[in-house]
């Protein structure tokens, strides 16, 4: 595999890529590991316990390649409009950066880095290598973490100094274009102690061609800070997908971590949480539409390594036609991690005869004094709620959309700030309205 600076277009993506842009030795050799790793690993089996349930044959990815540059980049860099005004925002394009609007002065002055991961890799190598894809991908994605690692990343580097509040949210666009192209979209979070922060990422296709998309974020929140992390993913429909995640929450600080799949036709999403200090806080938040042939696989650890923290998952599913959704989930409570209190459930509202759900939540407990619980639920609509509201006049289409959105309502409502919870709900509305009518 040749880590030369060349251009990617055009390789198969099993052949490896032409890395072009100005990376230091030390990544340049972490991609070459990446890439000898992705060789060696096997690839996922049906029989696989952490692939059950799931749809292996999705997974082939003789089709897909690395990219050229995207037709119009001031055009896509227009498209990427989300809540209007926001502390900064970077847009991407088939791993490439279109266009980036810097924080305002008086943030930098305050010690706020924002650039991108192949800057960071550089100026800050400390931070990255320290962080960089530091935590073992345990779920089931080995092989396509290490593929990642090897292809050509695009993303951004954040990192909030210490006692430092960015009130507006900071966005990332990610664009995929052309058909059985690949993106490799990253995302670096470091919240340091007492800060706090808000970061929307973005996942779109600029066409309905079928994509690949393998996508990593590393988010790692210092004593006393705050991150709320969202994630939106809006792929076109003929498009495989991996977004894999690791948080690391230290002592008495809290991450709100958001999921919201709305596209793809193949969706394998990975949450690895781990809170490594007393006090620590994991709040895993997931709203899910699965419609058409289209399946949402996800799968998560809640790792408890110190006492006196706590962790709360609420993951929501709603199916029609065709659709499938897979959740296998673990709550770990390691050895002394005494006064432990996590939470997990999973719940799903099936819209369809053929939609199927298929929920798979599991506990590890070794400590004692523990407060641990899991569950999921399946149901249809409540045919009393939807009579109550067909009498007094509304559409039983809109009356079922009514009700599905107030399903979504009780994870939306989560979300501290309001402008971006009045944004995702919104796209959420305008996804379950095209379901519901396919």
């Amino acid at each position: 595999m040749n880590m030369a600076t060349a251009p990617v277009s055009g390789v198969p993506l099993i052949e490896g890529a032409l890395v072009e842009g100005h990376w230091p030795e030390w990544f340049v050799a972490s991609r070459q590991r990446g890439w000898e790793d992705f060789q060696k690993l096997p690839a996922p089996a049906a029989k696989d316990e952490k692939w059950r349930f799931s749809n292996v044959r999705a997974l082939s990815l003789d089709a897909f390649r690395y990219p050229g540059a995207v037709a119009d980049a001031a055009a896509l860099t227009a498209r990427s409009t989300g809540l209007g005004e926001s502390a900064a925002r970077f847009v991407f394009g088939n791993n490439r950066l279109l266009s980036a609007t810097a924080p305002a002065a008086d943030l930098v002055a305050a010690g706020l880095v924002i650039m991108t991961l192949e800057e960071a890799a550089t100026k800050h190598a400390d931070l990255v290598q320290k962080h960089f894809m530091a935590q073992e991908a345990k779920l089931g994605s080995a092989k396509y973490a290490a593929l990642h690692r090897s292809g050509p990343i695009n993303g951004v580097f954040i990192r909030v100094p210490k006692n430092l509040e960015v009130a507006q949210p900071i966005e990332i666009f990610h664009w995929v274009e052309g058909e059985s192209s690949a993106v490799f979209p990253h995302t670096l979070v470091v919240c340091e102690r007492h800060s706090k922060a808000t970061v929307v990422d973005c996942f779109r296709s600029a066409d309905g061609a079928p994509a690949f998309a393998c996508g990593v974020n590393d988010l790692v929140v210092e004593e006393g800070a705050k991150l709320n992390y969202v994630a939106v993913q809006q792929w076109s429909p003929s498009s495989v997908a991996f977004h894999l995640n690791s948080t690391i929450v230290g002592r008495d600080a809290s991450c709100l971590g958001m999921q919201v799949n709305l596209g793809g036709k193949f969706v394998r999403n990975e949450n690895y949480s781990r809170m490594v200090s007393e006090g620590a806080r994991s709040d895993m938040l997931s709203v899910n539409i699965a419609s058409d042939e289209q399946m949402i696989d996800q799968r998560t650890f809640q790792d408890h390594a110190k006492p006196n923290a706590t962790s709360d998952l609420l993951y929501q599913n709603a199916l029609t036609g065709k659709g499938r959704t897979v959740f296998s989930g673990v709550i770990r409570v390691e050895p002394g991690a005494h006064k432990t209190d996590a939470y997990q459930k999973v719940r799903n509202i099936v819209l369809s005869d053929d939609a199927e759900a298929n929920s798979m939540p599991g506990l590890e407990i070794e400590a004692d004094d523990v407060r641990c619980t899991h569950g999921a639920t399946t149901a249809q609509i409540d045919d009393r709620e939807l009579f109550y509201l067909e009498a007094r006049g509304i559409r039983p289409d809109a009356a079922r959309q009514l009700l599905v959105m107030g399903f979504f309502n009780t994870v939306l409502d989560r979300l501290p700030d309001a402008r971006l919870r009045g944004h995702i709900e919104g796209l959420v509305e305008a996804r379950l309205t095209s379901a519901l009518r396919s």
